[in-house]
């Protein structure tokens, strides 16, 4: 089956940053399955970033390319268009061109990270919708809760501790400070209250996204596993395809 490459709703600066989060180290030998308890969803995490990671120097390399050092995390200043060639086969495009912001408001990108993720997830535009609401459900918790008069009425007071009449607040707050104040307020205790009880909801309100995520993810894990399988006798262990 020929290899194709679809439109990825990302960045290409996140494009390239989660291409690299894995770094170079290889698949990880354990199966997601064979380890449990709190670090199974970690082990699971870093298991597809690294079969992703995988795929996209599988990609770059049939185009004989290589994903340089300079590359982590940021485009390169402008270069020639031979040194500018990794980054625009990973990404689909010259990082010194403006992007094309679609209709949804994200950003279409294409090449070889779309590619990685297409073969991973199937379709890369339900992946990353799926994947952003999954990301921001704490966040939207939070911004809840701000609705709330005992939340609102403890973060004053908790504002009040933090920054005492007549000193002017200067970047972020010590984490001693925050910490004492979180106590001494009882925004601690209100947010260890609201907390649950709004994530329990925004996950009822986006519940079929959620959903998406991780029946997608789960279907991802068993392409990355079968990627980190042995060849078989007849050649085709270890392949990965939609």
């Amino acid at each position: 089956m020929p290899r194709t490459t679809r439109r990825v709703t990302v960045t290409a600066a996140a494009a390239l940053a989660l291409a690299c989060s894995a770094g170079t180290r290889p698949v990880p030998s354990t199966p997601p399955a064979a380890v449990s308890g709190p670090s199974a969803r970690q082990h699971q995490d870093r298991f597809l970033e690294a079969a992703e990671h995988r795929l996209v120097v599988e990609c770059l390399e049939a185009q004989g390319l290589s994903l340089p050092p300079a590359f982590r995390a940021r485009a390169p200043d402008p270069a020639p268009a031979e040194e500018t060639r990794p980054w625009t086969a990973l990404s689909g495009k010259d990082p010194r061109e403006p992007s094309l912001t679609l209709v949804t408001g994200v950003t279409g990108v294409t090449g070889c990270t779309a590619e990685a993720r297409v073969r991973l997830y199937g379709d890369q535009t339900r992946w990353f919708r799926a994947r952003a609401t999954v990301d921001n459900l704490r966040a939207e918790a939070h911004a809840r809760m701000r609705d709330d008069p005992a939340y609102r009425a403890a973060f004053d007071r908790w504002t009040r501790c933090a920054t005492p009449v007549g000193a002017r607040r200067a970047g972020r707050t010590a984490p001693a400070v925050a910490g004492r104040c979180g106590r001494e307020s009882g925004l601690a205790d209100v947010r260890a209250r609201r907390e649950p009880v709004e994530l329990a909801a925004v996950r009822a309100l986006h519940r079929d996204q959620v959903t998406t995520y991780e029946q997608m993810r789960a279907g991802a894990l068993k392409r990355a596993a079968e990627l980190s399988a042995p060849p078989s006798p007849t050649g085709k262990g270890g392949d990965v395809t939609p």
